[in-house]
């Protein structure tokens, strides 16, 4: 995959260490993969950004921070993947979630209202929160699995296109 169009969208890691609000990052342990672009590490940051994106509890980005730190993926990559679940994309992510966690349970869709209020919460809440991390955390693992090995069929097909050109150029110049 190009590591051009990546370093594109994301900022220069010396400059961000340099910045005095994010001093604490220098005294982490240093994994070389959290912060350099391959195929490995930017793989699973696509892999653990989608996955986090559908967990339906709010500490996604330490959760991303987590695993990236334990995986050695790319932690801004995964940062920038876990936006897609935003204030506006989470009702019908986690709608749709909710519908596949109860067809997998095999339980009936609830006709509901939302209203946010403790007693919605303590009658309501029990029989949404089962099928919603149920279809969560499949939803997730799929299309987090999609994703990385898209990523890597990816970046295989862009290594292999670019070998192929500089070949075709070598080629020309021998028989110039």
């Amino acid at each position: 995959m190009p590591r051009k169009t990546i370093r594109r969208f994301l900022p220069d890691i010396k400059e961000l260490l340099n910045r005095p609000s994010l001093g604490w990052i220098r005294s982490l342990p240093q994994d070389p993969n959290l912060l350099h672009l391959n195929r490995h590490s930017v793989s699973l940051a696509v892999f653990i950004g989608i996955f986090c994106a559908f967990v339906p509890i709010p500490i996604q980005t330490l959760m991303v921070i987590a695993m990236c730190f334990w995986l050695g993926a790319n932690l801004p990559l995964a940062m920038v993947i876990i936006w897609m679940s935003n204030p506006l994309t989470i009702p019908p992510m986690f709608y749709l979630t909710y519908k596949l966690g109860s067809y997998i349970l095999g339980t009936t869709l609830g006709d509901f209202s939302v209203t946010l209020s403790w007693e919605w919460f303590s009658q309501l809440g029990s029989e949404i929160l089962l099928p919603l991390f149920v279809g969560s955390i499949l939803a997730g693992t799929v299309l987090a699995s999609i994703g990385y090995f898209f990523v890597l069929f990816l970046w295989r097909w862009k290594v292999i296109k670019d070998w192929e050109h500089r070949k075709d150029i070598r080629q020309a110049k021998k028989q110039k």
